[in-house]
């Protein structure tokens, strides 16, 4: 082709795409739902009768590449008990600032406490706000359960929660 037909074929590329509909998103008004696997905003789960997943191990934070998440382990005793076993996560806190969402932090959670959602709006106009603490993160009460700290379900062990076998409210076990 000539050098002269270059700027030509540019037009014509412009040309045949004036007249077809634009295709535009009416973002914010309009949310369309997100890929069913889509990974989004972390989340801190609990057991069935309400308590949580976390054991305070920072794996996570160890396994996380731009250092976004702080976990601050403590032991739990029979007057306070946030989760089974020895220990709970204190304080855990992630930055989204910092965070780049490549989940390496729940591939390498053992309880599988940590996952993510799908929620996708984590913008502010306020920096302190993108680092969400343990409050923000545990994810929502569900009917049967008992905000935490609280004893085990009697007659469990702490390995009965992390099979699974423990239901619903403090007291239920299947």
């Amino acid at each position: 082709m000539p050098e002269f037909l270059g700027p030509i074929a540019g037009f014509g590329v412009t040309f045949s795409t004036m007249f077809k509909k634009p295709v535009t998103e009416n973002y914010p008004e309009v949310k369309t739902p997100t890929a069913p696997r889509y990974h989004g905003r972390h989340q801190l789960n609990r057991h069935p009768d309400g308590l949580e997943k976390c054991i305070g191990c920072e794996l996570c934070a160890w396994a996380c590449p731009a250092d976004a998440i702080f976990v601050e382990g403590a032991d739990n005793t029979e007057e306070e008990r946030f989760s089974p076993g020895e220990r709970y996560g204190r304080t855990y806190q992630i930055n989204y600032l910092r965070c780049i969402g490549c989940g390496l932090c729940i591939e390498a959670c053992p309880t599988r406490a940590l996952t993510m959602t799908n929620e996708y709006e984590l913008a502010d106009d306020n920096r302190a706000d993108l680092i969400y603490d343990k409050t923000r993160l545990l994810g929502p009460m569900e009917p049967g359960m008992t905000e935490a700290p609280h004893p085990m379900a009697p007659g469990t062990r702490a390995e009965d929660y992390y099979r699974g076998d423990v239901t619903g409210s403090a007291g239920e076990t299947e």
